[in-house]
């Protein structure tokens, strides 16, 4: 603390000790006034003492005098502590120096060119390896000889594909009389129908939906109707039905149209289903499958 601040705090304690001995000799409101006024004055001399020293009646500031840096640095709030700033190294002084007096001048390598490997030389020796035999395609002929009645014989020689509304019918392969199976495909959409081994009617079929679906498996045609009429479909014509099943499955003649479909029928044009009509009995099998492709020589049961 400098001199100046010295003398003010001395002319304080004089004012002060004035008014304190004024105060002792008067009355209670003599002393009272007193005291006012002893406090006013010393108010107004800390006032004069701050404007020279602003820390006039605070803590030090100054940490440690024989540090190079004695002032510490203020932190407020809960963790308020004076934070000592770290002791001075001379030794580690000079070698700053001496590292920023003494510049170290590092030699640049020189830069070498670089040199892309060379790919090997690759050379070829052309070798002949003999290719497989390609496998002669399967000879499928017109007929077959066999004596069971349920074995592919023959097959209608239709070209092409067949579209809805399409079919055939030629018995002349076949014998007049014969195990009679009839086949339908799901994938395919066609019905086929077989006597005796040899195919003799074939057509494009209008099957049910995922809704009412047209099962598979192997039936037995449970009955023979004309002129039947569907009291299941609001009384919707399925002439010269062969029913399948007690529940409504059964091939019967049909508009059959792309884009259409039965609630699991097949439905076959009028004409084939006329045919097959007049040469199916009671009892003869009707094999139901989706995708099984049969040909030449293949069991039909």
């Amino acid at each position: 603390m400098n001199h100046a601040t010295t003398t003010f705090r001395f002319a304080a304690a004089l004012v002060l000790t004035a008014f304190a001995g004024t105060a002792i000799g008067a009355n209670a409101q003599s002393v009272t006034s007193a005291a006012s006024a002893a406090d006013q004055a010393a108010q107004a001399v800390e006032e004069e003492i701050r404007a020279i020293d602003p820390t006039t009646g605070g803590d030090s500031l100054v940490i440690d005098p024989s540090l190079p840096t004695p002032y510490g640095v203020e932190v407020v709030g809960a963790e308020a502590e004076a934070v000592l700033p770290a002791p001075a190294d001379p030794l580690a002084d000079r070698q700053a120096a001496r590292l920023i007096s003494d510049p170290v001048v590092q030699s640049v390598p020189v830069a070498q060119p670089v040199v892309a490997p060379q790919a090997p030389v690759m050379v070829s020796n052309p070798v002949v390896q003999s290719l497989p035999p390609v496998p002669a395609p399967p000879v499928r002929p017109h007929s077959v000889a066999s004596d069971d009645p349920f074995v592919i014989k023959s097959i209608l020689p239709i070209e092409g594909t067949i579209r809805y509304g399409d079919w055939y019918w030629d018995e002349s392969r076949a014998p007049k009389h014969g195990k009679l199976v009839i086949t339908v495909d799901l994938h395919a959409r066609v019905i086929s129908v077989f006597r005796d081994g040899h195919e003799i009617g074939t057509a494009v079929a209008l099957l049910g939906t995922r809704q009412h679906p047209t099962p598979i498996g192997t039936f037995p045609i449970l009955t023979k109707e004309k002129d039947n009429v569907s009291e299941k479909y609001n009384n919707a014509p399925m002439p010269w039905t062969l029913r399948l099943t007690w529940d409504g499955i059964a091939i019967h003649g049909s508009p059959v149209i792309n884009g259409y479909a039965s609630h699991g029928c097949v439905g076959v044009p009028d004409p084939f289903a006329e045919r097959l009509f007049a040469i199916a009995k009671r009892g003869d099998k009707v094999v139901i499958t989706r995708g099984k492709i049969v040909g030449m020589g293949d069991k039909l049961l």
